[in-house]
């Protein structure tokens, strides 16, 4: 859930003890370190896992060259190496003591002969503001909340268990999801310090999932789920060369996930290829009777991996909006290179197509974001217990009152000004919320009806910029909002490379749309094969 204000909005945005996870990244000491200063790094352990996608992993859990356990472990001795040590990454916030015990149960079940699904043993991060009833914190970064662990699983944490995956741990953020601050640094969260892009280490991840953007680009995990508000999904899986989903809001349960705003959150895949995002996206989906808006989900909910079609772009209609770009030059070049991609596997590319609107509803988000971050989250806090604060009032006073260790930085201005806000019976909310979506999904369907679209396409970002704590975030170009303020599903898969920073192409639809968009960048990513690892440069140079 990454947002800012107005026009700013993120539119355009363990060490491990020997053999045992007792003693956790709890990390609540200095801002910027979650851990004290590692020994010097021993030699990194044997990893076998480099970029295996699902499949490759049940495969050799099936074949019994591998088994859940042995793969967790390698998972975990990576974490060790290169992101507790190593070049520090930070981007696992928190590692659960119950991991190898989950995957010694699915390796039981299999000898059994009881598999779950696509899932069984497959580790899976989760960003630090999803609910797990275990011995994790439920944090979204912050120290406020560092107490007694939520007493009941979200509704992701529970699907995914159900599916049978192995919840390795909690994954760093932007503090409470970016909308603390206008200025904020994304990726830096109080409790886990500043996540670093393992592309160009000094470059910024984008958030606000950063953590669990890196920490499957990096191969720490197999896959990871993180939230989104306005961009929090696609623009770190982007900057990251990830596959990214934000489904259409209410597809994905919301209940036990730390809000920002019913209008728009959801959780969502991220993963190194499209088939890996549809599978936990499979996982994902479902009605909850804890969250109102997905409970027509099991009649949108479709067998996505069967969209998974080399030829998905023959016979599609495809509209590139230019106007969504033209902020980088090496970004426009990918664009075309993107666009000749898409016609050579054979799909008809509508080039410009117009979304109107898209720059008249910003500050009628903002508005929206603000009034229901109140709300959302006093009824969120108000379910917790044994945490130091109850409601958005005893947050900004905890804030205040540790500020050298939550505000070394940036403020809070922006729960400032939620926190004055009125009821959502208020006219100024009502006359907001409903301006901004109807501009929003006019737009969208519009530009689809129009010229008879599958979907709309443009580049989901501009090259990760550096970090600067002090000064907060430049983005320089993204296209999160419109699909985001709609409540319509948005897919960015990897591009190319600029000077060795990934570049996103999205493909956006109406409302359930997904297995469509899925298809379209299957069959894309299939054609252009544009991810490439990390590298774990220090910094660019000339």
């Amino acid at each position: 859930m990454n947002v800012r204000p107005a026009l700013r909005l993120r539119l355009h945005p363990v060490r491990l003890l020997t053999m045992a996870l007792a003693t956790l990244l709890t990390a609540c000491a200095a801002p910027t370190a979650r851990v004290a200063a590692p020994p010097p790094a021993a030699p990194a352990p044997s990893f076998t896992l480099e970029e295996a996608d699902i499949a490759t992993l049940q495969r050799r859990m099936a074949s019994g060259e591998l088994s859940a356990h042995a793969i967790a472990q390698q998972y975990l001795e990576r974490i060790a190496a290169i992101d507790a040590a190593g070049p520090q990454l930070r981007s696992v916030i928190e590692l659960n003591p119950e991991a190898l015990a989950m995957a010694d149960a699915r390796d039981a079940e299999r000898r059994d002969g009881r598999l779950r699904g696509p899932l069984h043993g497959i580790p899976v991060l989760l960003k630090d503001n999803i609910d797990t009833a275990d011995a994790m914190q439920t944090s979204a970064g912050s120290l406020a909340l560092v107490g007694a662990p939520a007493t009941q699983d979200s509704a992701v944490a529970a699907r995914l268990r159900e599916a049978g995956a192995v919840i390795l741990g909690k994954t760093n953020l932007s503090e409470w999801a970016n909308i603390r601050s206008s200025r904020s640094s994304s990726g830096w969260s109080a409790r886990g310090g500043q996540t670093r892009n393992p592309y160009v280490l000094d470059r910024n991840p984008c958030g606000s999932s950063s953590g669990s953007a890196v920490a499957v680009a990096a191969n720490l995990t197999a896959v990871a789920v993180g939230t989104e508000t306005d961009g929090s999904i696609l623009c770190p899986s982007a900057v990251n060369a990830l596959v990214g989903i934000k489904p259409t809001v209410g597809l994905v349960s919301r209940a036990g996930i730390v809000p920002i705003a019913h209008s728009q959150d959801t959780a969502g895949p991220m993963a190194r290829s499209v088939a890996d995002a549809a599978v936990l996206l499979q996982a994902l989906v479902g009605a909850d009777p804890r969250d109102k808006a997905s409970w027509d989900a099991d009649k949108h909910r479709a067998d996505y991996r069967a969209a998974l079609t080399a030829d998905g772009l023959k016979g599609a209609r495809l509209g590139v909006v230019r106007k969504f770009a033209g902020f980088q030059p090496d970004v426009d070049a990918a664009l075309d290179g993107a666009v000749a991609a898409l016609r050579a596997a054979g799909a008809t590319v509508v080039d410009p197509v117009d979304v109107p609107d898209a720059e008249k509803y910003g500050e009628a988000e903002l508005t929206v974001l603000l009034y229901e971050l109140k709300a959302d989250l006093n009824a969120y806090l108000a379910s917790r217990r044994g945490v130091p604060v109850t409601s958005l009032a005893e947050v900004i006073a905890f804030n205040r009152q540790n500020a050298a260790r939550e505000m070394p930085w940036f403020g809070q201005e922006l729960f400032e000004q939620a926190q004055a806000r009125g009821p959502l019976t208020d006219r100024a909310y009502r006359d907001a919320a409903a301006k901004a979506r109807k501009l929003a999904r006019d737009g969208i369907d519009v530009a689809l009806k129009k010229q008879r679209l599958d979907a709309l396409v443009w580049p989901s970002n501009a090259p990760a910029w550096p970090t600067d704590p002090l000064n907060g975030d430049h983005v320089t170009g993204g296209n999160t909002s419109p699909a985001a303020v709609a409540g319509y599903p948005s897919l960015t898969v990897p591009m190319a490379q600029a000077h060795g920073l990934p570049l996103g192409l999205s493909f956006t639809g109406t409302a359930w749309s997904e297995t469509t968009l899925i298809r379209l960048a299957y069959a894309f990513e299939q054609a252009t094969h544009a991810r490439q690892p990390p590298t774990f440069l220090p910094t660019l140079a000339p």
